[in-house]
């Protein structure tokens, strides 16, 4: 099959899971709703911009599409309660999936995830600094946990440059040092953390019980524009996975495009770990099934682990709110992923890329 129309099949294929999943998960919960009218609410929601009001300020107008007949109760709790999460979780999933596919590519390694350059562990650093300290931080602790995941990706990365290179051997051990020293610093703060102490926790286990559409539209922002800067480097990956000196003898500038790929990487990883906190195993496992299925070229495996990571986190996070004790969405990732990671590794299934 040639490569677009594959890209196109399966990315095709998995948005109309994400759209299935999105229907089922939003019926789930306290009160059940059945999938008709889940359906209907949220085709509801889709509108067509109209025009634009300058006066008093800039603001969009829009017209619904759909004009579907609802219980007003069925309405409010899909709309107003449900979908914001579950679109976060969508958000977060596609972003996690895709710096994955990259950070995977990138070091040539199964182990590989978008956390591996400290990007996760400056977030901590930064989130729960902002939650336990008494500081005044410029928006918030998503504010703060996107500074740190953004200024410790660029400090392991001036750490592991040399005269103009940057081995990803040295990248790879300077992430695992600044992870390591950053592991302390949220141990200290969480042992003088006080009464704040549980909701420390619950950011770093990820969680999504606060989402809002604020984050919604903060994360998918962020996370799409960086995946389209992503798409044409697809091929230059599948280059790289040959190595950095038969990349350079193909005409693949190595360095550059090793830095905006790993900006890339962290920044999207920055925007969903901001506003989920640490979500463990999506950007791991969910590019492993794809590329099981769809294989290893970039130009196809990118968009489709996106798509995929989107339903995958969309659905762990309504296993997770419909537990008896509402759990933290990283738990039921990290519970689902890591038998699944070592089943492909008895399977022998993971190998060097």
């Amino acid at each position: 099959m040639e490569t677009r129309t594959k890209t196109v099949a399966w990315s095709a294929g998995l948005t109309v899971l994400l759209a299935l999943t999105t229907v089922v998960c939003a019926a789930v919960g306290p009160v059940s709703i059945d999938y008709l009218t889940v359906a209907k609410v949220l085709l509801n929601q889709l509108a067509l911009p109209t025009g634009v009001t300058l006066a008093g300020g800039l603001s969009l107008q829009t017209t619904p599409v759909f004009h579907f007949q609802t219980p007003k109760t069925a309405s409010v709790i899909v709309a107003s309660v449900r979908l914001p999460r579950i679109a976060l979780a969508a958000t977060v999933g596609f972003s996690l999936a895709a710096a994955g596919t990259v950070m995977q590519g990138f070091f040539r390694n199964p182990m590989a995830d978008p956390s591996i350059v400290g990007v996760s562990s400056g977030a901590a650093v930064g989130a729960v600094s902002a939650i336990v300290l008494p500081l005044s931080i410029p928006f918030g602790i998503e504010g703060a946990a996107f500074t740190g995941a953004i200024l410790t990706a660029f400090l392991v990365y001036a750490l592991a440059t040399e005269r103009g290179r940057t081995p990803v051997a040295t990248l790879l051990l300077a992430g695992v040092a600044i992870q390591t020293f950053l592991g302390a610093v949220v141990s200290f703060l969480l042992v003088t953390s006080g009464e704040s102490l549980r909701e420390a926790l619950y950011w770093l286990m990820g969680d999504l019980s606060a989402a809002n559409w604020g984050d919604v539209t903060f994360a998918a922002g962020i996370g799409l524009a960086g995946f389209l800067l992503l798409l044409p480097y697809t091929n230059d990956m599948n280059v790289l996975l040959l190595g950095e000196e038969d990349a350079h003898h193909l005409g693949i500038a190595v360095e550059r495009t090793k830095l905006l790929l790993l900006t890339l990487a962290s920044i999207i990883t920055a925007a969903g770990v901001a506003v989920a906190g640490v979500i463990g195993f999506v950007g791991l496992v969910v590019p492993h099934m794809l590329r099981l299925v769809v294989g290893p070229d970039h130009r196809v495996l990118l968009p489709t682990s996106a798509l995929a990571g989107a339903s995958f986190l969309v659905a762990t996070d309504t296993v997770a709110r419909s537990t008896a004790e509402v759990l933290p969405v990283g738990i039921v990732t990290a519970a689902l992923g890591a038998p699944f990671f070592l089943f492909l590794l008895k399977r022998r299934e993971v190998h060097a890329l």
